[in-house]
């Protein structure tokens, strides 16, 4: 076990903020740290960064009782913080000499990754002259720039176009392949599940689910149907006595109770001579599963 949450809580008076909460990182990979505004999440990442002291329970990396000053971590808050004033350049060569390179080492690693952030032509440029997406990814660079051990990313794709969005992914991906951990906190649950195999969900506080993500999915009964063909479907499917959840350009979201329902539908489809391109059975999505969990308590 690399990194290693156990019991942990955190107070702040008579209010706690995390509540005995557990999970550990095994190996390489992304977990998802999720939760509502205020659940805790911030907090717990202050914690196991050593930025926060716990009241209660232990944190270990690699066996050892996380350090501030020994652990190589690299940290992507949510809170933006680069200097409007000041170059980008020599904002990078601060961090990461506060991180102990070298200001040649520093500059070495800046060159590798602006190439690869496409981040090149700003680096003499005062911060305050840069888009927000281009600030976030200066920021995404300070994190990293270290070539850390594990990287925590508080919502990575802020304020990011697609464009962006998909180079930012790619670093990560990239970053797993080097067999670094990753523990990402967003709310594009979509995005978490692009990543993440593993995940704990807080609400208050407290952990509401925890777990592999397949293995919380399986858990669950399908409740929808997805149908892409070349006609309109909505008398069929109101025959069945089913509803649409969202349709566009006949392709259509279809609520089920149960999967006998899908069958009777499809069989419903093909009876009447309707080309089908797709038809799947699908599972709750992470948003589902989140929602239903800490939605109606916030």
């Amino acid at each position: 076990m690399s990194l290693l949450l156990k019991n942990v809580s955190k107070k702040y008076g008579n209010k706690t903020v995390v509540n005995n909460i557990s999970f550990g990182l095994e190996k390489p990979g992304v977990f998802g740290l999720l939760g509502t505004n205020g659940a805790g999440k911030t907090t717990t990442i202050r914690m196991l960064l050593g930025i926060l002291k716990t009241n209660s329970g232990e944190i270990t990396w690699k066996g050892k009782a996380v350090n501030r000053k020994e652990v190589n971590f690299g940290y992507l808050p949510e809170e933006r913080g680069v200097y409007p004033k000041i170059k980008i350049v020599d904002q990078l060569v601060y961090f990461a000499e506060l991180k102990g390179m070298s200001k040649e080492d520093a500059l070495k690693s800046i060159d590798k990754w602006a190439k690869v952030l496409k981040i090149e032509e700003y680096l003499n440029m005062p911060a305050e002259k840069l888009s927000k997406g281009n600030q976030q990814k200066i920021q995404f660079l300070t994190a990293i720039i270290h070539d850390p051990e594990l990287v925590v990313l508080d919502e990575p794709f802020s304020g990011l176009d697609p464009v962006n969005t998909e180079i930012i992914k790619n670093v990560i991906i990239d970053l797993v392949k080097a067999g670094k951990y990753v523990i990402m906190s967003a709310h594009q649950m979509v995005t978490i599940e692009e990543f993440c195999s593993d995940i704990l969900i807080l609400n208050r506080g407290k952990t509401v689910l925890q777990g592999n993500l397949q293995d919380i999915k399986d858990t669950y009964p399908a409740n929808r149907v997805l149908v892409n063909c070349n006609t309109d479907i909505k008398d069929l499917v109101k025959k069945q006595k089913l509803t649409i959840e969202n349709e566009v350009n006949n392709n259509y979201i279809i609520h089920i109770d149960k999967e006998e329902q899908a069958d009777k539908l499809l069989t419903e489809l093909v009876k009447n001579k309707v080309k089908i391109e797709k038809f799947e059975i699908m599972k709750p999505t992470l948003n589902d599963i989140f929602i239903e969990k800490v939605g109606g308590d916030k």
